[in-house]
């Protein structure tokens, strides 16, 4: 394996990522971005649904245990 300088690296490094590296255009970045936002958006209210449907049902399970109210505490 040949060395190289650091200046040559530097160089060639420069030239694969202009000449070798494939660029998404304006049109699939915002789409690729559009899509992400969806998507987490999609997840973040399906893991609130989650989230609220295990703290219904814990505090039912514990209301049952503790023989108090199941109503959660207020404030």
């Amino acid at each position: 394996m040949a060395k190289v300088s650091p200046g040559e690296f530097v160089r060639q490094v420069r030239l694969e990522a202009i000449t070798r590296v494939h660029w998404p255009t304006r049109k699939e970045t915002i789409s690729t971005t559009i899509m992400v936002i969806v998507m987490t958006s999609m997840l973040s209210a399906f893991f609130f649904g989650v989230d609220a449907v295990f703290k219904t049902v814990v505090t039912f399970l514990l209301g049952l245990l503790s023989g108090a109210p199941t109503t959660p505490p207020q404030g």
